[in-house]
């Protein structure tokens, strides 16, 4: 069986995505293994806590993902905690909250 993600490690794998290059929300969508409903939701929250800025796109597309200083930032705490952390320490504390 596997394990339910937390909101915290999937906001994570967003900003780890939008900063490898993957900007529109259906590319977004497919590489963090979520569907469309709960990604509007949660890029929607991320714009708004400044994690990410939303661009319009030019031809068919509509929005652009960028990822923020704030984001990044935010990105390389978590990342630098993790390696710091036993292993599966930083999915227990996202779990608890």
């Amino acid at each position: 069986m596997s394990k339910r993600r937390s909101r915290l490690e999937i906001m994570l794998e967003i900003l780890s995505t939008i900063k490898s290059g993957n900007d529109k929300p259906t590319k977004i969508m497919y590489a963090v293994n979520i569907s469309w409903n709960p990604a509007q939701k949660m890029l929607s929250n991320m714009v708004e806590q400044d994690l990410l800025e939303m661009n319009p796109g030019e031809g068919l597309s509509r929005r652009l993902y960028v990822i923020t200083e704030k984001g990044v930032k935010v990105l390389d705490y978590f990342l630098k905690v993790n390696e710091l952390m036993p292993k599966g320490a930083l999915l227990a504390i996202a779990c608890s909250n």
